[in-house]
């Protein structure tokens, strides 16, 4: 990337390890640096700020406000487009603090332990370049209810596609469904920007519908010759219906579609809102031939009960803990726990997340079934998926 076009603010309270980050950013090429040596004085500068810096890199041990009180207000007010957190404290800590600023959906680069490093700092940079592209792609996010419902009704949210290869033979096997809103001004809305707007206004069993039966139709497409599984959310509103097993069955057999091609994916925390209909609708989702997938596995509260009582045929790792961790031992540990349970319970592991060579191979080394993640491919219209499936090679390992 042009490192000359990145504005980077360093909040260190130190005086000599600030001016060393400050330095360091110069050698790689960064010319817009401010800096700031705590808390409070950082929003005062972030604040007045008509474009919020691309970076802020703050320290967490500081007097007066903490790092983790600072990075609380970035997220929360929007002051910066990402962060990376520096310290030298006990790396749980910083695991917890990053997890945390992407709770409050702020861009989190990493973490960098002290002492700062050149070689620490560009790893973690080069993240915004890689990220950039997908932030873009979320669009204008400004709309009414009725600009909403209107895009649903006019077919105007539809499924991108996603890859998702086998670590075996790296072989394509499946592609996740993923919504998108294409808007007539050509931008493209995450879902992260409307899909809690359409939980709240009960909206979202109609997106499901819609995924489930745009991604049959172009599974259909595709034909033969790529045979793939696809896997689509379901909401968690859905679980609490009791036509969505007959309903999905109807719109997968319509375009010709086996139930068995096609894989639902329940988030964690979803299930025990009523679970006896949750239950009862899962149970009859796979006694239709439904594949079940446990998505974001590991970032809720209640995986094993999850696991105990639902037939899942699937575990999905969520890419909180699949990035980055063959250089993470606590991530790694998670990963290996969590490939462990797969296996002693006979489900397919997926992990998510997978961008980096290094992952891949610390993952291939641990018996992971499938890779899903930027490294594979990034989610596609599904008119561009024969050409991303065509594009990928598998890391030599």
């Amino acid at each position: 990337m042009d490192w000359a076009d990145l504005q980077v603010m360093v909040v260190e309270d130190h005086g000599f390890q600030r001016r060393v980050a400050l330095r360091l950013l110069t050698e790689l090429g960064v010319r817009q640096t401010l800096e700031s040596a705590d808390g409070l004085h950082a929003l005062d500068v972030l604040r007045p700020m008509k474009t919020p810096p691309d970076v802020v890199l703050v320290d967490l041990d500081m007097p007066g406000m903490d790092g983790i009180e600072c990075i609380g207000h970035i997220a929360h007010e929007r002051l910066a487009r990402a962060v990376v957190v520096v310290s030298a404290l006990d790396p749980a800590l910083l695991n917890t603090v990053q997890t945390m600023a992407r709770a409050y959906g702020l861009r989190v680069l990493g973490s960098v332990e002290k002492p700062l490093t050149r070689e620490k700092l560009e790893y973690v940079l080069q993240r915004f370049d890689e990220h950039v592209t997908e932030a873009l792609d979320e669009g204008g996010a400004e709309f009414s209810i009725a600009d909403l419902e209107d895009a649903l009704t006019q077919g105007r949210i539809v499924p991108w596609f996603q890859p998702q290869v086998e670590f075996g033979n790296g072989r394509v096997v499946g592609v996740e469904a993923l919504a998108r809103w294409e808007r007539s001004d050509g931008s493209v809305v995450g879902p992260v920007n409307f899909i809690p707007v359409l939980e709240r206004e009960g909206l979202a069993d109609r997106l499901t519908d819609r995924m489930l039966d745009e991604g049959c139709r172009w599974l259909r497409h595709w034909g033969s010759n790529n045979r793939l599984k696809m896997s689509v959310n379901v909401s968690p509103l859905a679980l609490t219906d009791t036509t969505a097993a007959d309903r999905y069955q109807a719109i997968v057999q319509s375009h010709g579609i086996s139930p068995e091609d096609v894989i639902l994916e329940i988030t964690e925390s979803s299930v025990m809102a009523d679970a006896a209909r949750g239950l009862g609708l899962l149970a009859r989702l796979r006694l239709k031939g439904f594949g079940l997938s446990i998505d974001d596995f590991g970032t809720g509260y209640s995986s094993l009960a999850q696991l105990a009582q639902v037939p899942f045929t699937e575990l999905k790792i969520d890419k909180e803990f699949v990035h980055g961790a063959h250089a993470q031992p606590r991530r790694r540990a998670v990963v290996e726990a969590s490939l462990d349970l797969a296996r002693k319970l006979g489900l397919k592991a997926v992990a998510e997340g997978v961008e980096t060579i290094e992952d891949w191979q610390m993952l291939a080394e641990l018996g992971c079934d499938i890779a899903q993640g930027w490294l594979i491919g990034r989610p596609v219209p599904g008119s561009e998926v024969p050409a991303a499936i065509a594009r990928w090679r598998r890391p030599a390992h």
